[in-house]
């Protein structure tokens, strides 16, 4: 397929060059920021815009990978050139995009990307909705050029999905600085934390989370848990951090939810 990138950010780059390797066709990269459209854009073969005035009409489809509350505005500029106009949110309702156009869809790809790794795009789980079935089959064409798992997920479904991956991904990165920062004020290496860390990750591959659960909340060591929340004296917001979490696990326990 011929294809137009809209934005240049983590997500856009990653899908770019997964587009790219699967034989598609790169036509433009738009971004604001003219320096990346040119570098992501020189990377996949594609011209790099920073002018939407300037788009190329000769193209299958418009691929919006935009911070959210900036993708009604692309879509409302590129809803006359007629074309298949798809982003990639987590968030963002269909039925926000089809009211600028019938030709609509949405490639939510659910990972964590980074410029700075790389990701092998074939075990991405790719969700994919659209306005009709005729559209619905492009997609999911193309979603099978690039992963070996593509869902039908609808709006609703996908932002439940989005939520559930901010406490899976994004809260758990969080904590990790945590730590990384309450061994460095100590002097210690958190590279002594990442066995524990990559334990814990793929033990979750086979089990359920709550049936795998380790330390003190879980034991309801209430002398240990003390302990740890004199230590955080001096960080009050981790302290409050501490004491959620831990009663979150203990609720969660007697609640039985491993044994599911």
């Amino acid at each position: 397929m011929r294809i137009t990138l809209i934005g240049s950010g983590n997500v856009a780059t990653h899908l770019a060059a997964a587009l790219k390797n699967a034989g598609h066709r790169i036509i433009q990269v738009y971004s604001r920021n003219a320096q990346h459209a040119a570098l992501l854009a020189y990377h996949v073969g594609a011209e790099a815009i920073d002018n939407l005035a300037t788009i190329n009409s000769d193209t299958d489809i418009f691929i919006i990978s935009v911070k959210d509350d900036a993708i009604i505005e692309m879509v409302k500029t590129l809803a006359g050139y007629q074309k298949l106009i798809v982003h990639t949110s987590g968030s963002t309702n269909l039925n926000d995009i089809m009211a600028f156009t019938d030709k609509a869809g949405v490639l939510y790809p659910l990972q964590t990307f980074s410029k700075i790794k790389e990701v092998d795009f074939w075990t991405v789980p790719l969700c994919i909705e659209a306005a009709n079935d005729d559209i619905k089959a492009v997609l999911k064409q193309l979603a099978t050029t690039i992963s070996n798992n593509v869902y039908d997920v609808n709006s609703a479904d996908r932002k439940i999905l989005h939520l559930a991956a901010v406490f899976a991904c994004n809260f758990p990165n969080y904590l990790y600085a945590v730590a990384q920062q309450l061994l460095a004020a100590h002097e210690l290496s958190f590279d002594m934390l990442k066995p524990l860390i990559l334990e814990t990750a793929q033990k979750v591959q086979t089990q359920l989370p709550a049936s795998v659960q380790t330390g003190p909340a879980v034991r309801n060591d209430r002398v240990t848990m003390n302990a740890h929340l004199q230590m955080l004296k001096t960080e009050p917001h981790w302290q409050e951090l501490y004491t959620l979490l831990s009663q979150g696990i203990i609720k969660n326990n007697n609640e039985g939810h491993g044994d599911k």
